[in-house]
C-alpha cells in the first residue's frame, strides 16, 4: 500500500467518523429529472474541440490551462473555467464577431476534470481511491467500475454518500455496494450528482 493510500484511507475513515457523530442516515436519494440536472461545468485540465461553422482554419482542438484559460485562433486568453460549453460557445461568438460574420461556434468537451465542485470523489476501501469527473446520469456503479471495486476489506454495504443540498444543507446516504456488486443487485444503484462523496468503511472483524 503506498503512502498517499494510506493516507487516503486514514482521512477517510475520519470523516466517517465525524459524519456518523453529527447526524444520520437517510434512504437512498432522489436525483432531479434529466432536464433538471446540472449541467457540466469546464474546469482546469479540460480538454475542448471548438467547430467554427465554415471556418475549419478557427476551429481547434484546445486544453484549459492551469489558469482557466484558452486560446485560438483571433481569440486569445479566454475564460473557459467556469462556463458550460454552450456559454463558452456564446463567448467566442462574441468574439469572433469581429472578424468573421454571423459565427456560429459549437464547444464539446472531450477530456474531462472539472472543477472540484463538479466531481465525484471515492474514498475509503475503494481499489484506487480517487476523484473522478461528473458525467451526466452517472451512478454508483459507474464510479465503482473507475475505481476498480473495492479491497477485501471493504464494508461495501455500509458505505456513505455525501450529498450537499442547497436548501437542505449536508445529507447522508446508505448505499449498498455489496449487494450492487457481488449481488447485482440493480436496485442498490443510485444516481449520483457533481459534488457527491462516496466513503466506503473498512469491516469489523
Amino acid at each position: 500500500m503506498t503512502r498517499f493510500s494510506s493516507l487516503f484511507k486514514a482521512a477517510a475513515a475520519a470523516v466517517v467518523l465525524a459524519l456518523g457523530a453529527c447526524s444520520s442516515y437517510a434512504d437512498a436519494p432522489e436525483v432531479p429529472a434529466a432536464n433538471e440536472r446540472p449541467t457540466y461545468v469546464i474546469g482546469p485540465g479540460d480538454s475542448l474541440q471548438i467547430f467554427v461553422w465554415r471556418n475549419p482554419d478557427l476551429s481547434a482542438a484546445v486544453p484549459v490551462r492551469p489558469d482557466g484559460r484558452i486560446s485560438i485562433p483571433l481569440v486569445s486568453e479566454l475564460v473557459a473555467a467556469g462556463k458550460t460549453p454552450p456559454e463558452l460557445a456564446e463567448d467566442i461568438e462574441g468574439t469572433l464577431s469581429e472578424y468573421v460574420q454571423s459565427p456560429s461556434v459549437t464547444v464539446i468537451v472531450t477530456g474531462f476534470s472539472g472543477p472540484f465542485d463538479q466531481q465525484v470523489r471515492i474514498v475509503g476501501e475503494a481499489t484506487q481511491p480517487q476523484a473522478l469527473p461528473y458525467r451526466d446520469q452517472m451512478t454508483v456503479l459507474d464510479a465503482m467500475i473507475a475505481v476498480g471495486g473495492l479491497t477485501d476489506y471493504a464494508a461495501g454495504n455500509r458505505a456513505v454518500l455525501v450529498r450537499e443540498l442547497p436548501e437542505e444543507g449536508r445529507k447522508q446516504y446508505r448505499v449498498r455496494i455489496d449487494d450492487l456488486l457481488e449481488r447485482g443487485d440493480i436496485s442498490a444503484n443510485v444516481d449520483l450528482l457533481p459534488g457527491d462523496i462516496i466513503i466506503v468503511p473498512q469491516t469489523w472483524f
